[in-house]
């Protein structure tokens, strides 16, 4: 969350509402067939080659901290706390030995609550380009901003939600409702934000998929995402995996619970899944606030709370902090755990470069001025200079201009309304097309609808430099607009030759905030566009014979109430385009380029096309919440396939001003495919250290040292790190350690083996080519290749008819210019999640595997086969 968001949040606890406590009623009983299996102990981080160096100059400096050093490390400074840096995160330090404050900062679209950044498309967008190369330049000026600004950990991509539900209010944090399309683009951001020597976050580990009812408080726990182990595996963890491949350095568990046990202490998730079988290096940070015990929680595998208080916070308490110190002098947390905690920390920064000349941070999440508060949450002095208001915008506003563009989607052109000559006359109806007349920046955490919406709200946001919207940059090219700023239709004179452009709209966010009746999720609102955007456009469509409406929205709308009507001739869904909206809009308005965006999701003609556990949020129960994944692998396209129902757009859909050919289609078979991968590696050294418990003195607070109000702290009173020291070396703790726990280190499970799993599962099995020929003859463009795996007929395992695997974007391509662009699939892309053997196997390898290539998921025209290495053209579709 972002400093404002919080502070409502704070209120609203204050105010005993949906808030988080220390105490929470016992869990309720997830279903029969969902269970959070124990996994202990934490496995050690370091035995991965790509990070042998960082962990070794991590275990020198840890060596040598005292225990309130590393318990200092592995917590945070308390919510708007920080020596001098204000971020929205602010860990501990260790300054006597030169490891500093680190500073974690929000959001995944821009670097949050602060100036002279760029406020970039959001995930949902950046998903709807399709593009490899542009994604990766997102990324790249995202980790120049971010350490420009001095911030050390960059909290996002996101991932989960992973867009199960399409009424979930964070999905357009994400990239889109399908797990490899999530994967390639997380990666490719981490890669780019992580060359910068920013620390990427992935998020949120696992299940949340909805806003309301995530949170742990005092009258009932989080909601439980139940997860089968396949699908778990198959769709939801799918992108970390490549997360974790890419060499993320941060990963953010989720409010919420999975199976029962919540995410911050699901030792199955976090040391089971996350650190042994993903072989994930880096550490693991609760989200704020959503860290709900001390011991607990260490021992499941959490290595950072964030931001350290206690659920309720300024109330100067915390969960680890003095309370860890406290837990490892008595002997409840080995002080092997804690070590591993501080190194993973540790080695991170120094895996990420940040010991050589990083910056620090040199602006404020808490206020806009020069100067202010040092410490912000103990509400008194000292004061001094907060923001120095470094601009670190560079030309990443073309990125975000590229973005916005070619994320563009156009869904409908009947009779080629679009492109628009310079020469039309153009009415254009509803607020959306100009900025929030009260400010680009007015709604606190963008906390409304108001104006063109260029992004969600809640802690995913950054504040706008600057607003360029539709209406002003469709005025640099033309005056022959006329512009009715309302929602409700004027009734204007209408020439017949008259084109009229309607935007309308549909927000979501963070539950930190309701907006227009809707929590977070879009609970209220369902999928019919806002203020009445609908009517807006039936009565435009009464009086006008050519109308093109343009869609700002975090995702699929229901566009049944006029989508056939014969006057609505264009459709374009212009996403959450950030800062750049205007132009990124107006060029494809004006035919100065050609759309080129496809849908990261599907529209489906009504919400009952989809299951209730997916089309449904899931409403207040006494007790847990329990949200069960009955349709297993079945989300989107997937489960439309599966049961025959048409969408009104399918995923992967979009359209162009010219229309593009796909010839000469080409396999070839690279890696032997076996049943299960090669054996993999062994585990290689981890650090060791003493595990003996430390003297109480290393507790203590340094002779004369002066606390800051409401400030944690790693240091216990002497008499208090005294009396558990003496229990610890009495070996008596007197904890209950949980069912399972063990603190022997294990080889790891055999579809481990290195960061994402067993490095095998990246083999490439086939190469494929296709050429793309733009076949239009007027206007250039730029084509998506979708490939899109269907597995042998007659295996012991349900698969849905076609999945996507891989994906290409051309170049622009002129009249009868051609393009051959690469995909490729890797084994785990020919696998599946076999729950027996706990393991990826490739079903009947020699089988035929279809791979089927097209420009949406629905128009694949186009198969390879692996068994006999022949591509053909003009095909059915296989839905």
């Amino acid at each position: 969350m972002a400093f404002s968001a919080r502070l409502l949040w704070l209120l609203l606890c204050l105010g005993i509402l949906e808030c988080h406590a220390g105490t929470v009623l016992p869990r309720d009983a997830v279903p029969r067939g969902f269970s959070a299996i124990p996994y202990y102990p934490a496995p050690h981080g370091g035995w991965v080659p790509s990070w042998k160096d960082s962990y070794a100059k991590a275990q020198a400096l840890v060596s040598q901290m005292t225990l309130a050093e590393k318990t200092n490390i592995t917590g945070g400074a308390g919510i708007y706390m920080g020596e001098h840096i204000p971020c929205v995160g602010n860990t501990g330090s260790a300054l006597r030995l030169g490891f500093p404050q680190l500073c974690l900062q929000d959001s995944a679209l821009g670097v949050a609550s602060t100036d002279n950044i760029t406020a970039f498309p959001a995930g949902i967008t950046t998903g709807a380009t399709w593009d490899k190369d542009l994604i990766y330049a997102r990324g790249v000026a995202l980790g120049k901003e971010f350490r420009g600004k001095g911030a050390n950990v960059y909290l996002g991509p996101t991932v989960g939600p992973l867009g199960r539900k399409p009424l979930g209010g964070r999905n357009w944090e994400g990239f889109g409702s399908d797990p490899v399309l999530q994967a390639i683009a997380a990666s490719l951001t981490i890669k780019g934000v992580q060359e910068q020597g920013v620390i990427a976050t992935i998020k949120h580990l696992i299940g949340n998929e909805q806003e309301m009812f995530r949170m742990y408080n005092v009258f009932q726990p989080g909601y439980s995402a139940n997860i089968d182990d396949r699908t778990l595996h198959e769709i939801y963890l799918w992108p970390f995996a490549e997360a974790v491949r890419a060499g993320v350095g941060a990963v953010m568990s989720a409010y919420n619970a999975v199976n029962g046990s919540a995410c911050s202490q699901n030792s199955y998730l976090q040391n089971g899944i996350l650190k042994d079988e993903l072989g994930f290096q880096g550490f693991v940070m609760s989200d704020w606030l959503a860290h709900i015990s001390g011991v607990d929680s260490a021992l499941a595998g959490l290595d950072m709370s964030m931001p350290g208080d206690t659920m309720i916070p300024l109330l100067g308490f915390s969960y680890w902090k003095y309370e860890l110190t406290r837990a490892v002098l008595n002997g409840s947390v080995p002080l092997d755990r804690l070590n591993d905690m501080a190194t993973r920390i540790v080695a991170t920064w120094y895996q990420l470069g940040q010991d050589k000349d990083y910056p620090r941070p040199n602006f404020s999440a808490n206020t806009k001025s020069k100067d202010g508060l040092l410490y912000p949450g103990s509400a008194s002095p000292p004061w001094g200079q907060v923001n120095w208001f470094v601009n670190v915008q560079e030309d990443h506003h073309l990125v975000a201009r590229q973005v916005a563009q070619d994320a563009t989607t156009l869904l409908k052109n009947y009779d080629n309304l679009l492109p628009l000559p310079l020469s039309t006359r153009i009415k254009v109806f509803g607020t959306g097309a100009a900025v929030n007349p009260e400010g680009m920046n007015a709604c606190m955490n963008r906390a409304c609808n108001k104006g063109t919406l260029g992004m969600g709200w809640g802690s995913g946001v950054a504040d706008y430099p600057y607003f360029d919207d539709p209406i002003t940059a469709m005025r640099r090219r033309t005056s022959n607009i006329q512009y009715y700023d309302t929602d409700t239709y004027p009734n204007p004179p209408v020439n017949g030759t008259d084109v009229a452009i309607v935007f309308i709209s549909s927000d979501a966010g963070e539950n930190s905030f309701i907006v227009e009746g809707n929590h977070g999720d879009r609970d209220s609102s369902k999928l019919a566009a806002w203020h009445n955007g609908d009517e807006l456009v039936r009565k435009v469509a009464e009086k006008f014979d050519n109308v093109i409406v343009v869609v700002h929205t975090v995702g699929p709308l229901n566009l049944e109430p006029w989508i056939d009507l014969p006057s609505v001739k264009s459709v374009l869904f212009a996403h959450l385009p950030g800062q750049e909206a205007g132009e990124g809009l107006a060029r494809i308005l004006y035919g100065e380029v050609s759309p080129s965006g496809h849908l990261p999701y599907s529209i489906t003609h009504k919400e009952t096309d989809f299951p209730d556990s997916v089309a449904n949020l899931r409403g207040f129960a006494f007790g847990q919440v329990q949200d069960t994944y009955s349709e297993g692998l079945y989300i989107d396209y997937r489960w439309l396939n599966k049961k025959g129902i048409k969408p009104r757009y399918a995923f992967g859909h979009g359209l162009s001003y010219t229309t593009f050919n796909f010839t000469s289609a080409t396999i070839k078979p690279i890696t032997p495919l076996t049943n299960f991968p090669p054996v993999r590696p062994p585990k290689g050294p981890v650090p060791a250290y003493s595990t003996e418990i430390p003297p109480a003195a290393e507790a203590y607070a340094p002779a004369g040292f002066k606390t800051v109000w409401r400030y944690l702290y790693s240091f216990l009173p002497q008499k208090e790190a005294d009396a558990a020291h003496a229990i610890g070396i009495a070996g008596k703790p007197g904890y209950a350690y949980p069912t399972g726990y063990a603190q022997n280190q294990t080889a790891g499970p055999e579809s481990g083996g290195a960061e994402g799993g067993n490095p095998a599962l990246w083999d490439t099995a086939y190469e494929l080519t296709v050429t793309i020929r733009n076949a239009g003859r007027k206007y250039p463009g730029r084509a998506v290749a979708q490939a899109y795996i269907q597995f042998p007929a007659q295996i012991p395992y349900d698969t849905p008819i076609v999945q996507l695997r891989d994906f290409a974007k051309t170049g622009e391509l002129v009249p009868g210019q051609e393009e051959t662009v690469q995909l490729k699939l890797t084994r785990k892309d020919l696998s599946v999640w076999d729950v027996n053997a706990q393991n990826w196997v490739v079903p009947r390898p020699d089988a035929r595997f279809t791979v089927w290539i097209g420009e949406a998921s629905d128009v694949l025209g186009m198969a390879c086969w692996t068994d006999t290495g022949v591509c053909e053209g003009g095909l059915k579709p296989p839905v």
